[in-house]
């Protein structure tokens, strides 16, 4: 039977090898066919804005846009929304154009290339995008490098609307970008240009990290060591999900004074963490899980929930809450009512407010509190006594399991992993892979919790500063001479470019599961296994003792 489509971009790939009659995440084959044409489009403009600057002829703002929130877009269940998608290819044909123009006006000769000459009709939209998925690029290999660095680009594209959000930009990351699309477009582009693409692209997402660390606290302030409760109150709610902090601001100053709560979900938690954030009376709590059991625990919480970025889970026929449901920003969901920003960055949620002024207050589905907010600037306060901890042998290794969450029932594995764990190790966190562990009761050494959570999947940067303190401190040549080791979960492709930047920095032996990317080929593996140990997770014990000793 003839392919509906094709996606093997998250780790729940239908078989370990690519979703073809649907995707896993609940993507239609329409649906995906048009994210191939949106990224198709995407390369468009990336080309001939590199051929621009090659002749420093300034390129508009509004390219950066249309790549940014149109890989931003096409990340694992972000935007199940056709309509929504169709506006974002027009709108990225018509920057293209706009950028076609502008190079016939200044005399820039331009890639004979179908990515800069094709046209297409909204009619057509999802015909033309049959045709131009991943699989038309038929070497194994070649292709295998191009979506390494494309799923790389929709991390640094997420991480970069955030920063951008709190008016944090940087044109360089912007122009790489640009430049990668482009590069991948071609269909010259040896196998060693593109590794040389990826190991660049890891590079640029360390930057990006930086950028967004930068943004978030000079935003809200360094986070601090937090209590968080996970009960609920007696008033109505709202609850926030996905990573927009700029949201949560606005949505918190907007429910001041009318009764409203608000509640995070999911990678929203670490808003708990911020000084500017957690001033606001109204954050109560945080309501839940990682985000794959939200069609059970939504159903509980009686108020509206607002999407500010992916990890949607479309909901049943018949659920509950369906029509409480609101997105942002670059998601997306048929029949769902999109809060739009205007060109001052603000939104208006007194639609949102309004209806949750009617509802009952959340059911409780737990009751405590859960401890997190151990950014690097915290990690830096406590570096005598971890230091000292580690030179007594109180410590004897930090773990870090950064990373996603996921379904598959292999993902239990982290649970048991960090259960087992020796009582002298640490473990290091970001990410909603934290919710398989967060809330057991590990302990602590010497004061200092055996579970440290930095925050968002983006926060994985501060791992990398406190590594790179360690080896100050140590006085060591390089990371992988420190005790710690990295055995991280993966689902989308935020985790991809936290991997990338990981591998630029020189980090060995990391260790990503439950599964390896379907779309890393034999060989492009056997690359990085031999360049930089990459490995995945065995079983419990085996790990242990491969990692820990």
């Amino acid at each position: 039977m003839e392919n509906q489509m094709f996606c093997f971009q998250c780790q729940e790939t239908a078989c370990g090898t690519g979703c073809v009659l649907r995707g896993v995440c609940g993507k239609q084959p329409a649906t995906a066919h048009l994210m191939d044409l949106l990224l198709y489009a995407l390369k468009g403009v990336g080309t001939v804005a590199t051929a621009l600057r090659k002749q420093q002829v300034a390129v508009p703002e509004k390219a950066t846009t249309v790549i940014v929130d149109g890989l931003f877009s096409t990340i694992t269940n972000a935007n199940f929304d056709d309509a929504s998608i169709s506006d974002k290819i027009t709108a990225a044909l018509t920057v293209k154009k706009e950028l076609v123009a502008l190079a016939q006006k200044n005399n820039v000769a331009l890639p004979q290339s179908d990515v800069v000459t094709f046209d297409v009709a909204p009619a057509d939209y999802e015909s033309f995008g049959k045709g131009v998925g991943i699989l038309q690029e038929e070497d194994l290999n070649l292709r295998s490098l191009k979506e390494l660095t494309m799923y790389g680009l929709k991390g640094m594209a997420a991480y970069y609307e955030h920063a951008s959000r709190l008016n944090h930009t940087e044109e360089d990351i912007a122009v790489f970008m640009e430049r990668a699309l482009a590069t991948i477009a071609r269909t010259d582009a040896g196998q060693q240009e593109l590794l040389d693409l990826v190991m660049e692209t890891g590079q640029y997402g360390v930057k990006v990290m930086a950028l967004l660390d930068k943004a978030n606290t000079d935003s809200y302030g360094r986070p601090e060591v937090t209590h968080v409760n996970i009960g609920v109150g007696k008033r109505p709610g709202i609850l926030i999900s996905g990573h927009d902090l700029r949201d949560i601001e606005q949505l918190l100053e907007q429910t001041q004074g009318t009764g409203v709560d608000v509640y995070t979900h999911g990678e929203m938690l670490p808003a708990h963490y911020y000084p500017r954030l957690k001033k606001y009376s109204n954050l109560v709590g945080n309501y839940g899980n990682a985000w794959w059991k939200q069609k059970e625990e939504f159903s509980h919480f009686n108020g509206p929930i607002v999407f500010t970025t992916n990890c949607i889970v479309p909901p049943s026929p018949k659920s509950n809450y369906k029509d409480r449901v609101f997105t942002a920003n670059s998601t997306g969901y048929p029949g769902w009512k999109h809060i739009a920003t205007d060109a001052n960055g603000h939104k208006d949620f007194s639609e949102v407010i309004e209806m949750a002024r009617h509802c009952e207050a959340p059911e409780a589905l737990e009751q405590g509190e859960i401890i997190g907010g151990f950014a690097h600037d915290q990690v830096f306060a406590l570096a005598d006594k971890v230091v000292e901890a580690v030179k007594s042998g109180a410590i004897r290794k930090f773990v870090v399991m950064s990373g996603c969450d996921g379904r598959m029932k292999s993902r239990s594995y982290y649970a048991d992993f960090a259960q087992s764990l020796p009582k002298d190790v640490v473990i290091l966190t970001s990410g909603c892979a934290k919710y398989k562990y967060n809330k057991l009761n590990l302990g602590d050494i010497n004061g200092i919790p055996r579970v440290l959570d930095a925050g968002q999947c983006n926060d994985s940067y501060s791992w990398v500063v406190v590594a790179l303190k360690l080896k100050e401190i140590f006085g060591v040549d390089s990371v992988n001479d420190l005790p710690i080791v990295f055995n991280i979960a993966w689902y989308e492709q935020k985790a991809v470019i936290v991997l990338l930047a990981l591998l630029s920095l020189g980090v060995k032996n990391i260790h990503i599961g439950p599964t390896l990317p379907a779309f890393v080929s034999p060989d492009v593996l056997k690359v990085l296994q031999d360049g930089f140990g990459l490995g995945t997770i065995t079983t419990v014990d085996e790990d242990i003792q491969k990692m820990i000793g």
